[in-house]
């Protein structure tokens, strides 16, 4: 039995979504949650695009690939994706028990501005950009192009939308100075002022 380069990048995914979930029982119980409305708008987008990626759904609406990628071009992409996914876990060591899936403030909440936090205010949400982006370029259909398209959406959105409520539970002063010297999503972007 030979296995397809895609079904590499499943397996990846796979895995780290289950140490992704299993570490989230080293989480800090949470104080202040964002708004549900602010939430269920991210999530609907992420949700979506997730949908649109998975392989089968592609599979079930007849969907060609509009482009196929070498054993070599599958091996580089998986890569990237990896490299992306090993940010997500670095800035999650970082954040030790303050991380949370969702929006939240933690007891002795502070802004954690070392390691990948030194780079971009929201390094777990650049490093899915990057896994995702690769994926979807493995997959070369339609399906997982729009997907992403959404998935990056929500993250974007979420990402605003924690940078509110961090604005509001820690200080304009505080967390305003954390975005005045570090980029949100990309390094060395210019600041948010």
């Amino acid at each position: 039995m030979t296995i397809r380069p895609n079904q590499v990048l499943e397996l990846i995914w796979i895995a780290w979504l289950i140490s992704w979930i299993a570490a989230s029982f080293w989480s800090a119980r949470p104080q202040k949650r964002a708004a549900a409305q602010a939430t269920w708008t991210y999530r609907a987008a992420m949700i979506a695009g997730s949908i649109l990626l998975v392989p089968w759904i592609a599979s079930l609406l007849g969907e060609k690939a509009m482009w196929e990628i070498s054993y070599g071009g599958a091996l580089a992409l998986a890569a990237v994706m990896v490299a992306g996914l090993l940010l997500t876990w670095w800035a999650r060591i970082y954040l030790g028990p303050l991380w949370s899936s969702v929006i939240t403030r933690k007891k002795d909440h502070r802004i954690v501005d070392t390691g990948p936090y030194a780079f971009v205010r929201h390094p777990i949400y650049a490093g899915l950009v990057i896994a995702l982006l690769a994926t979807a370029a493995a997959e070369g259909r339609a399906t997982a192009l729009i997907g992403v398209a959404f998935v990056i959406f929500g993250l974007w959105l979420k990402a605003h939308t924690e940078e509110r409520f961090l604005m509001a539970e820690l200080g304009v002063e505080v967390y305003g100075s954390y975005c005045r010297r570090v980029s949100m999503l990309i390094p060395f972007l210019p600041h948010r002022r």
